[in-house]
């Protein structure tokens, strides 16, 4: 296989598609003058591999395509084409590595001068798998991040889009300076929206409850996977406003991503929870699920 140089060591074993070949490594694929490194034209997707199991790839491979066309982008693979280089590519791990399977698209180049216009003809595109161990049960402490999430108007909000994240990101150093594992973000009503690096469920007397997506957040897919999930097994899963103070007095608090799956929150503020009835249930659900989507 041919080889580009890295910008840097990776932290843990990659391949990564681009220009049609496979490369080793944290391939460098962006320069000074690309749009997308200056000016943040990219959108991308993740999929998890673990355990011999891909749950939802197809979903994720279709959502990079539905985010390209949305942030104005060409999406230039196919869903097929995506599927048949995430196997390949998950084939050059051992049988049974955990990975992080993304997709992704960007601008090159920029019009007027290279300014905030990107040029839809330049889209470019890469694949990179990565390995990425699943995180196992934890204590996970929240609180209320003063950083809101913003609206459709002002950001998009309605795609996967890497420009979201700073602001997640500065969410979450901020609640890490205070002693949290993570945050709750509201919008700019004040009604909470989601966590900084995924969704969120709460249950309260046996009601499971999450904010109705209204354009401020992604609805997720391991997120629709669980309402779906849920309500088949009977449960009341119930999309609606929800306040700070109906997380601060909830009986049980669960988040839903790609990345870790599912997870219970242990503390809210002072105020400590115990994985509940309702994330077991959710958890054994989704283990179910997964096992039809052996690789």
């Amino acid at each position: 296989m041919s080889a580009l140089v890295s910008t840097h060591t990776p932290v843990s074993a990659t391949w990564t598609f681009f220009e049609g070949d496979w490369h080793e490594g944290n391939v460098a694929i962006m320069g000074p003058r690309t749009h997308g490194a200056w000016q943040g034209s990219t959108v991308f997707d993740g999929g998890r591999v673990y355990d011999g199991l891909a749950p939802d790839l197809d979903r994720h491979m279709a959502r990079v395509n539905e985010s390209a066309r949305r942030f104005l982008l060409k999406p230039l693979v196919s869903h097929d084409e995506w599927m048949g280089l995430a196997h390949d590519g998950i084939r050059k791990f051992a049988a049974g590595t955990p990975l992080y399977v993304r997709p992704m698209y960007w601008a090159d180049a920029g019009l007027i001068g290279g300014g905030v216009m990107f040029d839809p003809e330049s889209t470019r595109w890469c694949l990179c798998i990565h390995e990425a161990p699943m995180p196992g049960p934890r204590e996970i402490a929240i609180t209320l991040s003063p950083f809101r999430r913003p609206t459709f108007e002002t950001a998009p909000t309605d795609v996967k889009a890497g420009c979201l994240y700073p602001n997640n990101a500065r969410a979450l150093h901020e609640a890490a300076s205070r002693g949290f594992d993570n945050a709750l973000l509201a919008d700019m009503l004040g009604n909470i929206a989601e966590l900084a690096n995924a969704n969120v469920f709460m249950v309260k007397d046996g009601v499971v409850m999450t904010p109705a997506p209204n354009g401020t957040f992604l609805n997720g897919i391991t997120r629709q996977r669980t309402i779906q999930m849920l309500r088949g097994a009977g449960q009341t899963v119930v999309e609606t406003i929800l306040s700070y103070a109906d997380f601060q007095d909830a009986d049980e608090i669960f988040s839903a991503g790609n990345f870790a799956k599912l997870s219970a929150i242990t503390r809210i503020d002072g105020r400590p929870l115990q994985p509940g009835p309702i994330f077991r249930q959710a958890s054994a659900l989704y283990s179910e699920f997964a096992m039809a989507s052996a690789i």
